[in-house]
């Protein structure tokens, strides 16, 4: 069956907020590369070479010589439409945004718009490239300036513990914050309706999400150019780009 922006938009209608959960697909138009792949590689390492606390132990000079080198290309991409369309529904009280993305970029657009009070209905599952935390304790604090990869003494230290400070993402073999993860659910539950926009819907637990909000009678739309195992389950499929079909959606337009 073959589903329009419109059935999508009727599909959230009448909803009191909107559940939005995003992946790389989201981000693919503003130019974010995926960092795998032939295109993808950095010196002949791969993504699960480098991103572990066992490689960080092992090197830390060279995990942040790569995560510098990622945040410095995220750095030069910029929100797109997408971004812009669910920001505004933030700020206004009408979206709620679960994030697989480490990118910023929705942190960046929600700012852009001005949404004070945005911040509370965003949740990122796997951290953000731009916030930094201890390697020992709880000590964490967002950072966008470039860091100093001269030598393992220039690596930044922890203010309060004197550790090493790592990037704040969630690493392979490491798990969600469950602080963070249970209040996703919480939302997913409470959802009457959730827009899945660019994710491949295998990688748990966000893919658990929009299926809580099936069980739990709400609508689920999905957005991606291809199908997904989502899509045999999805009230409404809309096969199609982020910065084109989000602002339809959502009610703004293209």
């Amino acid at each position: 069956m073959s589903h329009t922006v419109g059935d999508a938009r009727e599909a959230i209608a009448g909803s009191a907020g909107v559940l939005v959960c995003t992946g790389a697909g989201m981000s693919a138009e503003s130019g974010v590369p995926t960092f795998r792949g032939t295109g993808g590689l950095w010196r002949n390492f791969r993504p699960e070479e480098l991103a572990t606390r066992a490689a960080f132990d092992r090197d830390p000079l060279l995990v942040w010589e790569w995560y510098n080198w990622r945040r410095r290309v995220v750095l030069e991409c910029d929100p797109h439409s997408g971004h812009f369309t669910i920001a505004r529904a933030q700020a206004a009280g009408r979206a709620r945004l679960v994030t697989q993305n480490v990118d910023g970029l929705h942190e960046r657009a929600l700012e852009e718009v001005g949404g004070s009070g945005g911040a509370d209905r965003t949740l990122a599952l796997h951290g953000s490239l731009f916030r930094l935390r201890c390697s020992r304790c709880d000590y964490s604090r967002r950072d966008e300036e470039s860091i100093d990869t001269t030598s393992p003494g220039s690596l930044p230290e922890c203010p309060e513990c004197r550790h090493l400070l790592r990037p704040g993402v969630v690493w392979y073999g490491e798990t969600l914050d469950q602080e963070v993860l249970g209040k996703a659910f919480a939302w997913a539950t409470n959802a009457s309706a959730c827009l899945v926009v660019g994710t491949s819907a295998v990688v748990e637990p966000a893919a658990s999400i929009p299926r809580l909000v099936l069980q739990n009678g709400g609508a689920v739309v999905e957005v991606n150019p291809e199908r997904t195992p989502l899509s045999e389950l999805a009230t409404v499929v809309v096969h199609g780009t982020a910065a084109e079909l989000v602002p339809e959606i959502l009610g703004e337009e293209p």
